[in-house]
């Protein structure tokens, strides 16, 4: 198992928590119908599973450990929706049966696990003949920016570095469809969409989220811990991301790998 690199700090939660089906699974809904039953993978905050289950007619919410389900669960519980369940699972080995689910989700998942062509194996084993595995993932070292300040470089530097020594592949996103052949799947089709920071709300989101989140979440204590990083460095990559924030001609895109594979 790989160490989920980000954690869940509030500064992590401000992002995870804007994610919709719209803005990061809108390939996927084409294919969706009321009657199906729906894993979603890796379900974080809940998000997107709750609207999973506006429009499937059951969703189960996996997550590798209670705490981490606990975010979805609340919020399930909150909104008042109830075809939705939670099962703590580890995704190189569900605990569901062969031929379960109609869909299988997963967004910002393989990124994060040790074994992402196991993950897929798994995956494809619990989707019923005809059902779909959908898949999405960011991909680090296509993230680019303007202008280009040298200490978000060394951000981007520091948190492949750290991603990997977890055990993860922060550039995901170009080798979901090779990792999907290697889980033996023979119809996928490969995608990509971005999300992309560019006006000043987006950028003042965006940007004063990484300025709190290089100084307050997991991926901070494990940079300092293991001496990558000093904190006088982590706080000029803090203010280079609040200088980048506040140019008028700050632009970020943040592309993305997508595959949808048949079963």
């Amino acid at each position: 198992m790989a160490v989920y690199t980000h954690g869940h700090h509030d500064s992590v939660l401000r992002s995870h928590t804007t994610r919709t089906i719209e803005n990061s699974a809108a390939y996927l809904t084409p294919h969706l119908a009321p009657a199906q039953r729906l894993l979603d993978v890796g379900a974080g905050p809940g998000t997107i599973t709750l609207e999973f289950a506006q429009r499937v007619a059951h969703v189960t919410a996996v997550e590798i450990s209670e705490d981490a389900l606990s975010l979805s669960r609340e919020r399930a519980a909150g909104a008042g929706v109830t075809n939705i369940d939670f099962v703590v699972a580890d995704v190189h080995a569900l605990d569901f049966d062969d031929d379960t689910f109609d869909v299988v989700h997963a967004h910002q998942v393989l990124q994060h696990v040790g074994d992402p062509v196991q993950a897929l194996r798994e995956m494809r084993r619990v989707t019923k003949p005809g059902g779909l595995v959908a898949v999405r993932d960011a991909d680090y070292a296509g993230f680019i920016w303007f202008p280009l300040l040298p200490e978000l470089d060394d951000w981007l530097r520091l948190y492949r570095t750290a991603a990997r020594a977890n055990g993860g592949e922060p550039d995901a996103g170009r080798r979901l469809l090779a990792w999907a052949r290697g889980a033996g799947f023979t119809d996928v089709t490969a995608t990509s969409t971005s999300w992309c920071y560019a006006d000043p709300a987006s950028r003042a989101w965006w940007g004063g989220m990484w300025a709190d989140r290089i100084l307050q979440s997991a991926l901070t204590r494990q940079l300092l811990d293991d001496g990558l990083a000093t904190h006088t460095e982590l706080q000029a990559i803090s203010d280079a991301w609040k200088r980048w924030a506040d140019d008028s001609d700050g632009w970020y895109l943040v592309p993305h790998g997508e595959i949808l594979c048949r079963v």
